[in-house]
């Protein structure tokens, strides 16, 4: 049977070894991102005159989500909204202007602060290390809420930072570990698909909110195996037609009418913002069928009668560095 082979706690050490960012890195990372900040905020507090209003960590570190293989990281910057709505280019450019500014006195040349897709990135000659530094517009500078710049599509769209992290704060609390290191799990998965076709749609988010709907669902994670069978179990029975939405910090009934959407999976924050509104049907069919493949790996793989092919098995979901 399957579990002298692959059981929980071989998926468990091969998250540990090969899938997570080490606790050092994350360490590292996040007092990167804490010095930037630090250093903006003393930036903004003898230049009140300018229009930068605070910085948050965004993305998986501050998440707990990160993958090994990370290799930049998030940062929002709150920037009050002016009466001449400035061009997503005058916008970056100014930020650009002015992260030049706060950071010049801090050993970090002009050349290692660049605009990139709708954010301006920040190199660490020392590490490599890369942080994107992305505008949120705030039109009342009393709260958390702002329109960040999408960075697939440059579309505006409304966001909380705070209530983001907060979102999967919740949920870490029902299963401390177990959650975030699912959601890690399946963004590998993401990952090693997306390596041998680029054309595979899956965003981060997007494994995150469907697992924040499993476990809100009753689906317990601490069985990872089990967890990731319950988790392509869903795509391929809902057929990604189910739509999703949380209601942490609105009701349902602020969800906008059914659209032509292939797929309905709404921010946690933002009703009117479908996160996955541009995924095509052929986007949709590509995840079941991946879904599909993994699913029929897990199952093959339990029922292996040898080490080597229940090795294959997993090795058809998480890649070539799977061993045990």
């Amino acid at each position: 049977m399957s579990d002298q082979y692959v059981t929980h706690s071989i998926i468990y050490a091969y998250a540990e070894n090969k899938v997570n960012l080490k606790r050092e890195d994350v360490t590292e990372y996040r007092n990167q991102a804490n010095r930037l900040r630090d250093n903006l905020a003393e930036y903004i507090n003898a230049h009140p005159d300018y229009n930068l209003l605070r910085m948050y960590n965004a993305g998986s570190v501050p998440k707990g989500t990160a993958l090994s293989t990370l290799n930049d990281i998030d940062v929002a910057v709150y920037i009050r909204k002016s009466d001449q709505e400035p061009s997503e280019t005058e916008l970056l450019t100014w930020l650009q202007e002015q992260l030049r500014e706060a950071y010049k006195s801090k050993g970090i040349k002009p050349e290692q602060i660049q605009i990139n897709a709708h954010c301006v990135t920040i190199k660490f000659e020392g590490t490599g290390l890369k942080v994107d530094v992305s505008p949120v517009i705030c039109e009342d500078s009393t709260t958390n809420y702002g329109y960040l710049i999408r960075k697939t599509t440059g579309k505006r769209v409304l966001t909380n930072i705070p209530l983001h992290l907060q979102f999967i704060r919740d949920r870490k609390k029902k299963q401390p570990h177990d959650y975030r290191q699912v959601i890690r799990l399946i963004k590998w998965w993401a990952r090693h698909i997306k390596n041998g076709n680029e054309n595979f749609r899956f965003k981060s988010f997007l494994g995150e909110l469907l697992c924040a709907h499993l476990l809100d669902s009753g689906k317990s994670m601490k069985d990872y195996i089990q967890a990731l069978e319950n988790f392509f179990t869903y795509i391929i029975t809902s057929e990604l037609k189910e739509r999703i939405y949380f209601t942490d910090n609105y009701t349902k009934d602020k969800l906008p009418a059914k659209s032509s959407a292939s797929i309905e999976i709404f921010d946690p924050i933002n009703p009117e913002n479908n996160i996955v509104e541009n995924y095509t049907d052929a986007d949709r069919r590509a995840i079941i069928e991946a879904a599909h493949d993994a699913l029929d790996a897990i199952c093959e793989a339990k029922y292996a009668t040898t080490k080597q092919r229940a090795l294959e098995c997993w090795r058809r979901i998480f890649g070539p560095t799977f061993n045990f």
